[in-house]
Formats: C-alpha cells, structure tokens, sequence
C-alpha cells in the first residue's frame, strides 16, 4: 500500500486529569461516575454527541431482558441506570422480562444527568486517535474533532472504546475471533403507526417461546429450561414474505423480536435485522453493512405492514445512529474467562461484582431463572504487557462463550464499575492501577451498593 510522510507537529495539551474514560457505553459511563464517586477528577471523553453508547446510539434498549424472578444481580450502576431513568419517565416494562426498556432518547438525558452532577469533566464529539505512551505505560490519549489535533493527560486511563482501541493501539496483545465466526451485528429501528390493541391481540392469537428462536438463520442451544418461557419472536411474518416473494428467499437472517409497544403507536426496539460477517474495526466493511442493513429494515417493514395486524399503517419512525457490533477485539488479559466460569459459576478472590447466569451469543441462549451467578474478575480487565491502562465493556479477556456473557451491557457495567473504582483508589494511594488493593476496592464496591460475592 502506498503511503504518505505527514509533517511532525506539535499538538496542544487541551485537558489534565485523574481518570480518564475512553468512550461512554454502559461500562465507559459507569467507569466515570464509580471513579468520580470514589473521589478523584474524572473526565469521560465520547465520538459522538451523548453519552450511552449502545443504549443511545445504537438503540438497544434491552438493558437488562434476562431478569426473572429468581435472577441474581449484582445492583450498582447497571441498576441504578434503570431506576432512574424510570424515575424520570424514560423507561417502560420490558416485555419478556421483569426488567424495564431504557429509551434510547431519553436516557440521552439520564446520562447528561448522571454525568453533571457527579462532577465528570465530560469531553463529546472528539474521537480517539493515539496513546500517549511512556514506554508500556498509557499516560494519556490524542483525539480529533473539529477543533483539530488535541493531547489529554490523565494519571489512569481506561479504555471503554467496546473495541479496545486504545489497547490495541497501545500495543497490548489481543485474540481476536475469525469474521466469518463473529457474532452477528444488527441495525435497530423504532416504528410509529401501530394499533396497539390489534397488535397485541394478534401476538395473543400466536404466541411465541425462546424455542422459536431455532429457525432460519439460529439454531439455539437452550439448557432446556428456556423453551417454553414466552418470547416477543417475530417469525411468521417474515417466513410468509419469503415464501410470497416479498422478501427474498436466501434472505433467511430477517426475524427477531421487539421490545415494547406504546399507546402513541410506538413499537420499539425492533431487533430484526442481523448482519452475519460484518468487522466493526473495518470503516468498509461498516460503511457496506450500514447500508444493507437499513435496506433489510424496510424490507421487514413492509412485511410487517403485509402479515402482522396492527401493522397495516406502521411507518419507519428512526434508525440507531450507528449499526450494533457485538463482537470485535477482545484483549489478552492477565486472566481470560473461560466457558466453564460463565456456565459453571465461576468464583474468584479478585471479583468486582457478579453476573448472573445470562448466555447470549454464538447459538447458546440460557436465561438465569435459577439463582446461578458468576464472578467477574478484575484480572480480565487488564491487558498483558500494558501499564496504566484497564479495558472494560465487552472487550474484556475472554474465550468465546464468555464473551456471549460478558458483553451483555449490564456485566458491562459491572466491568465498569469495578474498574473505575480501582482507578480511582490507585490514584488516591499512589499505586499501580494494574495491581490494586482487592480489599479495599471491594470495600467501595460495598459502598457503591455493589453486590460482588
């Protein structure tokens, strides 16, 4: 590949700080606001124009659809963003789960919320370019924006990117899953025109189960226990307009479920289409799958309009702002989790909070309806060969079937979390971030009302 020489520079230091978050999903905002709680200065730096991440830019609203009765959860955070933005009229019932569906929109303003009066420094529209590096050791970052190039200095840096691109380009060593295994991407999509009432009755007439999952595209291993629960699986539809012609017959990745129907005529959180082969660290291969994936939305919708009643009039009301990536880098952390730890109930003497037993990813589907949970440790946090710098979100070490757990966004939050109070401690001691004092990390675990044991 041809290249270029750009001229050196010098590039203006723009912002100082304690901590210092590397993007503002559910594991970047709880990182900032668990450090900012623990006492330190603490700035959250973020592409786009709001805080949420996935929540608010991808549009995923499902924060937490594994709960059930018997589920066991680690609270903190990841709860408090449902309560409170159920608290300020942003959140409905979920509806397959005794959670509650986080609007994308408003949480926009739950998490300007949270940030201001939690006293964070907060840094939007400026996009990550380099580390500043000091040997293995991140001392801050360069961003772009329309301001230009831009230097920010923080004593801990915490890389909530979702695709480790800090420690990616830090250096640090990753494992990364072939293309073609990836898990499917997807582009989320709001409706407006529904009746409510058809709609439901409809959904009552033919009811569907996490069984239905095993179809077109899926074949879903369940631990058995799933497959009678009721789902929001939408099916039928889709099979009828492949077999009518109106959705093309090899075109079978079109299915899925919705998230919450609104007396306005609302249904939201459309999650149909899923892209199969899509690298979210390619901008081509983002800019292709962007593209194809809103085209297969308004093919769903039209089959919507076509065999779903209550959907004759239904309209597109707005896409996500950016296509859904589950799966890109993973770091090669101090500790990798493994299958058994999520299946098995791992424990671990250096945990940060709990998960419960939520499989989700790469054909395995198993809810946790029983009271299992597992660990999260803080050694899965950090990368290998890398000082100064902890990696949450769901790029976290990890193989596979960890991963269909870890990345979930409420264990995000709890990586989070946990990671931004063992900034924060370090910069109070003085000591290194990648080593903490578990005891009293835990300590302000508890203090946050974090359940880790």
């Amino acid at each position: 590949m041809a290249s270029i020489t750009e001229p050196a520079r010098q590039t203006p230091i723009v912002h100082e700080t304690d901590v210092l978050v590397v993007g503002s999903g559910p594991g970047g905002l709880a990182a900032a606001l668990a450090a900012a709680r623990a006492g330190v200065e603490v700035t959250l730096l973020e592409r786009f124009g709001c805080f949420g991440g996935n929540i608010t830019v991808v549009g995923v609203e499902g924060f937490a659809w594994y709960r059930h009765e018997q589920t066991v959860e680690a609270g903190g955070l990841g709860w408090e963003f449902e309560q409170r933005a159920k608290a300020e009229g942003a959140a409905v019932p979920e509806s397959q789960s005794l959670s509650y569906e986080l609007d994308s929109e408003g949480f926009k303003l739950v998490a300007d919320k949270l940030v201001l009066e939690a006293g964070i420094h907060p840094m939007l529209h400026r996009a990550f370019v380099a580390p500043i590096m000091e040997g293995p050791r991140v001392t801050g970052v360069i961003v772009e924006s329309k301001a230009g190039r831009e230097a920010i200095l923080a004593k801990r840096v915490i890389d909530a990117t979702g695709d480790a691109d800090v420690a990616f380009r830090a250096g640090a060593p990753m494992k990364s899953t072939p293309r073609e295994e990836l898990q499917a991407a997807s582009v989320m999509f709001h409706l407006a025109g529904v009746n409510k009432a058809a709609f439901l009755d409809g959904i009552r007439e033919n009811p569907s189960t996490y069984a239905s999952w095993s179809s077109g595209e899926w074949q879903i291993e369940t631990s058995g226990k799933e497959d009678e629960m009721y789902s929001p699986y939408l099916g039928k539809p889709f099979d009828q307009a492949r077999a009518e012609g109106l959705i093309p017959p090899d075109l079978d990745t079109i299915a899925g479920t919705w998230g919450a129907v609104h007396d306005s005529g609302e249904l939201t959180y459309m999650n149909l289409v899923h892209l199969a082969g899509v690298d979210g660290t390619d901008p081509d291969s983002l800019t292709e799958f962007e593209i194809e994936g809103r085209r297969q939305a308004m093919l769903a919708i039209d089959a919507l309009r076509a065999y779903t009643p209550g959907c004759e009039g239904v309209r597109l009301r707005n896409f996500g702002m950016s296509i859904g990536i589950r799966d890109t880098r993973k770091i090669d952390a101090v500790y990798n989790m493994t299958e058994a730890d999520v299946r098995e109930q791992g424990r671990f003497e250096d945990s940060v909070g709990i998960y419960p037993e939520f499989i989700d990813g790469y054909g395995i589907l198993i809810l946790p309806t029983t009271g299992r949970y597992m660990h999260v440790p803080f050694r899965s946090m950090v990368p290998k060969g890398i000082e100064n710098l902890l990696v949450v979100g769901r790029s976290t070490g990890g193989d596979k079937v960890a991963h269909a757990a870890t990345r979930n966004m409420a264990c995000c939050a709890v990586s989070g979390q946990g990671a931004g109070i063992a900034a924060a401690l370090s910069v109070k001691a003085g000591t290194a971030m990648e080593q903490p004092d578990m005891t009293a990390v835990q300590a302000e675990l508890t203090r946050q009302d974090v359940r880790w044991q």
